[in-house]
């Protein structure tokens, strides 16, 4: 079984630019460096940050962020803006576009993920159960653990 890893929050990172005609307004300055990356290359965590400034991220995967330092304020496709700092998380689907405005540099730490094609997600979904099946942990005809905590139902 492979071994734990453990990682600095204060690794160096190396110059990650983000796309010209994405920025919006400043001069904002990206870094980041990926920490792990699953087996099957489909997700990744990576340290990531930048400098004050404005641009509009196009989101191509998955992304959910934990912030560990910083000020930003983020205008999601809705019109809303909401304001982040350390502790604070958020979650971006692939497809979102959001307006980042950098008031004070921010680091986060990003769990991205690029989503199955749709053509394979049920084939994907069925190879975990038959595994599950097949290692005991769940049984063929029990009920999966999303209806475990379902109350009974009431009998005529």
């Amino acid at each position: 079984m492979p071994a734990p890893s453990a990682f600095d929050a204060d690794l160096p990172l190396t110059s990650a630019p983000i796309e010209p005609s994405w920025i919006t307004a400043g001069n904002p300055c990206a870094r980041n460096r990926v920490l792990s990356t699953a087996s099957d290359g489909s997700a990744w965590t990576m340290l990531w940050d930048c400098t004050p400034g404005s641009f509009r991220w196009h989101y191509s995967f998955d992304e959910t962020i934990h912030f560990l330092e910083g000020d930003v304020r983020i205008t999601g496709s809705d019109g809303v803006t909401r304001q982040f700092g350390p502790g604070d998380m958020v979650f971006f689907p692939a497809g979102a576009v959001a307006d980042w405005q950098v008031v004070a540099t921010v680091k986060k730490l990003a769990f991205c993920h690029t989503p199955a094609p749709w053509a394979l997600r049920l084939p994907m979904k069925l190879l975990r159960r038959l595994k599950k099946i097949a290692t005991g942990s769940i049984s063929l005809f029990a009920p999966g653990p999303r209806h475990a905590n379902r109350a009974p139902s009431p009998r005529a």
